[in-house]
């Protein structure tokens, strides 16, 4: 509202306006019928201290009926000891003090917390573990109630589940490449624990920094480090020699065995032609004898003569020859290409 409104050609003060009348402030007159209000309740006339302490107590109740939860954190309420509810990031109400008691709980940070452990193994060794455990907040409830240092409880839990699951395994498999399964393993553990104690604690990360032996035998580790590490790779070229060397000797072996079957077939499939084939030479045979031998006289003969350069005449020159259309023939007999030869007139038998 403004100071200045318009009406009556003057001016109004609102401190002072009682009516339009200017008979006196108002604010002076709230002001003694508190003091006389606080000096009934208090039986006092001046009731300086008691009207101090009531406005004290009424700031307070007014200021404590208020939080404020920052992001990343999460306020437990308790009502008369008891938990009430959550609280969320941002300004929530709340009872006073003592109603209402408001407890904030950082649960949106990452911790860690590190340790080195000195243990013996399965076989007898000694080795040293630096281990690192990340891990979140996701019950706040529990985090304050469940357990009375909940980091601590972490921390010795941690290393309990580092030694048990160390204290189960070998040199050789701690040093060698199984480490992420005893890693694993350090994690579920660990993690059971926390859930059994009611920590409201979850393991987001464990890792085994460095495992190493102590520094009094730390020769004689790298010496056996040396040997394993050696003894893996000679593994890892047999397998790559067997890789390479077995499916060619399986390969040679099915390619014999395959010729072999091929070969097979094929005798059995000539034997069984020539087979039918002498079969229908006698079935002929019986029927025309003198037919039969002389045909087969003449294609054995045929047979013959067509692989040789020479060539027999037994008609005394008589008879016109035709030299076969062969190369190895024509090339062996001069003036063969092409051309007919007759057997000369004398009685030479051959040529």
């Amino acid at each position: 509202m403004a100071w200045n409104e318009p009406g009556g050609g003057k001016q109004r003060d609102p401190w002072r306006d009682n009516g339009g009348n200017g008979s006196g402030p108002d604010l002076d007159a709230l002001t003694r019928r508190l003091r006389e209000f606080f000096n009934r309740l208090f039986g006092g006339k001046g009731g300086g201290p008691g009207v101090a302490v009531v406005a004290i107590v009424l700031v307070w109740l007014v200021f404590d009926s208020f939080a404020l939860i920052k992001a990343g954190e999460s306020g437990v309420v308790l009502r008369f000891g008891e938990v009430a509810r959550l609280m969320t990031p941002g300004i929530n109400f709340k009872l006073p003090r003592p109603i209402e008691t408001l407890y904030k709980v950082n649960v949106g940070g990452m911790r860690t917390t590190n340790a080195q452990v000195r243990m013996l193994t399965r076989d007898e060794n000694i080795v040293l573990i630096d281990f690192n455990v990340q891990y979140l907040v996701t019950d706040p409830q529990k985090v304050l109630f469940g357990v009375r240092d909940p980091d601590g409880t972490l921390g010795q839990a941690a290393e309990s589940a580092v030694r048990s699951v160390i204290g189960a395994g070998t040199m050789d498999t701690i040093l060698s490449g199984q480490r992420a399964e005893l890693i694993t393993r350090a994690k579920q553990q660990l993690q059971a624990t926390l859930d059994q104690y009611k920590t409201g604690l979850t393991v987001n990360a464990l890792n085994f920094q460095n495992v190493r032996p102590p520094q009094e035998v730390k020769d004689a580790f790298d010496d056996a480090s040396r040997a394993l590490q050696d003894k893996q790779r000679l593994e890892e070229e047999a397998k790559a020699y067997a890789s390479k060397v077995v499916p060619e000797a399986r390969g040679d072996a099915a390619t014999t065995r395959a010729e072999a079957e091929g070969y097979k077939s094929e005798r059995v499939a000539r034997a069984e032609g020539d087979a039918q084939r002498f079969n229908l030479v006698q079935a002929q045979y019986k029927a025309a004898p003198e037919v039969t031998r002389k045909r087969m006289y003449l294609e054995t003969m045929q047979g013959v003569l067509e692989r040789t350069p020479k060539i027999i005449d037994f008609s005394g020159g008589k008879n016109i020859i035709s030299l076969p259309a062969s190369p190895e023939i024509r090339a062996a007999v001069p003036g063969a290409a092409g051309a007919t030869v007759v057997a000369p007139e004398s009685g030479k038998g051959g040529r």
